[in-house]
This record gives structure tokens, C-alpha cells and sequence, in this order.
């Protein structure tokens, strides 16, 4: 990494995210620069990310085990107490349409699987939030409740989120970046069901719950991580105020 050390794993978390987004928002300018757009640009921004993220972790913290999406699963990270979860280019998609902004970075630690460090990059926007310092909570909002979903199908959770609570969707992109629009305030709601794996939601949770949002399943109960299933198809991330009639909706 170009700058010091971190010496905190929130540091770390941080760090890592913001590297790995530069080396993919090089990646996209030189193509830009070179007039061209070549389809597998997905695949090697997840492979250099995902190298980038490794080399940084393991240097950084060479006794703990990683999970990534790109990597092999090593199963012997059951065995650890302290399991990094990544996912190197989140909104692959997205990557590769020029000028779209709405894809990120993972990076967390779990402990005991539980999300106690992490960072989301949203590297075209400069901008990488963390669990410290932790965002500040959303500012207040007096508009109808804004639900984001993705741009192809909204799940039907959320549709009765809608219905319930008479609000209104907001199409975007990658799982990052819908959480962190509900930390940032420019959403009120996350709430998916059309299936992810722990490392789409793992680094989001953490810095959603460090914001004072709140994080769960759909059915409430709460989010695990390091298991040997990676799958982990449900999550919500909302304002707290609206934890309660969010899940009276869909529940």
C-alpha cells in the first residue's frame, strides 16, 4: 500500500478497499484512453482486485483466514476465530459499463463470525465508508420512504414494502452501493431476496450497523458469517425507525 501501515483492522479494512478501487478505476481509464471496452473487463478487474486484496492481507495479517469471491474456499477457515470476507468488484456489471458509478469494494473482518470491522469502496466516486470513523447517521428525511432494488427485477418484499409503507423504489446497481445509499441517506431501505453470499453483504453490514442502521434477515433474526455455506440469500438494511413496520410488511 502507499501510505503507512494501519494498525487498526479498521484501518486495514479501509485501506485495502481504497487500494484495490484505484487499481480498478486505473484499469477502466487506460481502457477509456485506448478506445476500448473489450467484454472480459469484467473478469480482469475481479482478478486484479482480488490479487491486490490478498497480497494486502496477507502481509498485513498473515495468522487470518480470507474468504473471497474470487479465491478458492479453504475450509480451514472454520478453524479461525478471524475470517476476512471480500469481494473484490461488487457490481461486476456495472464495472463494465462506462460511466456507471454504482459498484464497490468489499472488505471485512468477521470475528466469531460477527462483521466487527469493515469498509465499502465506491471507488468512482471516491469515496470509501468505514466501521472507523463511522459515518454519521442519515439525516433526516420528511419525503416518502425511498426503497432501493436493483435495476432488472425488484423482489417482491419489496414491492410490499412499498405497498405498506407507500413509498417508492429507486433502481441501482451493485449490493454495495444500495447499502451505502441507505447509509449515505439517499435511501431509506435495503431489502433483498433474490440471493447473495456472505461476502455481498458482510463489509456493507458492517458499516451499515456502525451508521446506527439496522441489519438483519428478512425474517429479522440475525446475520451470520464464516459458515461453511457461503450462501446467505437475505438482507435488510434500513433506518431504525422503520425497522419495525419494514418487517411487519414482509414478515
Amino acid at each position: 500500500m502507499t501510505n503507512a501501515a494501519p494498525t487498526s483492522d479498521h484501518e486495514l479494512a479501509a485501506a485495502a478497499a481504497t487500494e484495490a478501487g484505484r487499481l480498478l478505476v486505473a484499469l477502466r481509464a487506460e481502457l477509456e484512453a485506448e478506445h476500448v471496452w473489450p467484454p472480459e473487463v469484467g473478469d480482469e478487474g475481479d482478478r486484479q482486485a482480488h490479487r491486490l486484496l490478498m497480497s494486502i492481507l496477507h502481509e498485513a495479517r498473515p495468522d487470518d483466514a480470507v474468504l473471497s469471491e474470487e479465491g478458492r474456499d479453504d475450509l480451514a477457515r472454520l478453524e479461525s476465530s478471524r475470517v476476512w470476507i471480500v469481494d473484490p468488484l461488487d457490481g461486476t456489471r456495472e464495472f463494465t459499463e462506462p460511466g456507471r458509478s454504482d459498484w464497490a469494494v468489499h472488505v471485512a473482518l468477521a470475528v466469531d463470525g460477527q462483521p466487527v470491522a469493515g469498509a465499502v469502496a465506491l471507488p468512482a466516486l471516491s469515496l470509501t465508508l468505514s466501521t472507523d470513523p463511522a459515518p454519521p447517521a442519515p439525516a433526516a428525511w420528511d419525503g416518502p420512504v425511498r426503497i432501493v432494488v436493483s435495476r432488472s427485477r425488484p423482489p417482491h418484499q419489496a414491492l410490499r414494502i412499498r405497498e405498506a409503507l407507500d413509498g417508492q423504489l429507486l433502481p441501482l446497481g451493485s449490493a454495495g452501493a444500495k447499502a451505502m445509499a441507505v447509509v449515505l441517506g439517499e435511501a431509506d431501505v435495503y431489502a433483498h431476496a433474490g440471493g447473495q453470499y456472505e461476502w455481498d453483504s458482510c463489509a456493507p453490514v458492517a458499516v451499515a450497523a456502525a451508521a446506527g442502521l439496522h441489519v438483519s434477515r428478512l425474517d429479522g433474526s440475525p446475520l451470520r458469517y464464516n459458515r461453511a455455506d457461503p450462501w446467505l440469500p437475505d438482507l435488510l438494511i434500513c433506518r431504525p425507525e422503520l425497522a419495525e413496520p419494514v418487517l411487519a410488511a414482509i414478515t
